[in-house]
Parts: structure tokens; C-alpha cells; sequence
């Protein structure tokens, strides 16, 4: 049964025990040779040595949340605008129309974007509000 298993076969099963049983080691020896002080300043944060003022918890905007968002979304076609590129000869007048396409897509996303004020960092529509 066993020698109808390849040999690369028994070298990634090699490698998946070695990284596991490496994994365990660390953490097992981590545990043993750490150290356990249980006290009132084991809870407190630590700012390089100067005792902090203030609460540690910071607020953020959720515009930031929006922008990493955005950039995720419009990042994702600079892997597709490169392999189009690169292939530019194989593909002809049908990958031109389609590359085309996808950017006008994503230009008309954009420009969506833009209208809804996603892309303003603070929109002065949200802040002038008339009063009735």
C-alpha cells in the first residue's frame, strides 16, 4: 500500500510533519521557559518605558475603513492591466475590447463612487444641512 505513494509524495508529507511538529516545539517551549508574573502592572500598556496617560483605546475614523476598502477594490486590477499588457500581441483587437471594457467598468465605478461622495473625505453636502 504504501509504495504505490511517489516520492514527493513522502517528501510533502515529510515537510507538512516537520513544520507541525516544528510549530509545536515553539509554542511548547514557549510555554515552559516563559515567564508567569501575575501582577497590577502586568495589565497596564507599555509606551517604551513612560508610563501612559490616558486611555490606550483610540477611536478612528471609519473613512479609513472606506479608503483600505476602495483600495482593495481598484488594487485588484493592476494584476489584470499587467497580464493584459504582457499579452498584448497574443491577444489581438478581442483582448483590447475586452481589457477596454474592464476599464470602463471600473471608470464607471469610479465615477459612481465619486457621485455618492465615497470618495470625499469630508463632504460639505454632509455638513451643510438646510434648515427648514
Amino acid at each position: 500500500m504504501y509504495a504505490s505513494f511517489a516520492p514527493a509524495t513522502w517528501a510533502l508529507l515529510a515537510y507538512l510533519f516537520g513544520a507541525l511538529a516544528l510549530c509545536l516545539l515553539m509554542l511548547g517551549l514557549g510555554r515552559v521557559l516563559g515567564g508567569r508574573s501575575h501582577g497590577r502592572a502586568k495589565n497596564l500598556p507599555f509606551e517604551s518605558g513612560v508610563d501612559s496617560t490616558g486611555s490606550s483605546r483610540l477611536r478612528f475614523s471609519v473613512k479609513y475603513a472606506l479608503v483600505a476598502m476602495l483600495f482593495v477594490i481598484f488594487g485588484i486590477e493592476m494584476p489584470f492591466l499587467y497580464l493584459w499588457a504582457v499579452s498584448l500581441r497574443e491577444n489581438g483587437w478581442a483582448g483590447f475590447v475586452e481589457a477596454t471594457l474592464f476599464v470602463s467598468l471600473l471608470l464607471v465605478g469610479l465615477f459612481y463612487l465619486h457621485r455618492v461622495g465615497a470618495l470625499d473625505w469630508s463632504p460639505e453636502r454632509r455638513r451643510k444641512k438646510p434648515h427648514d
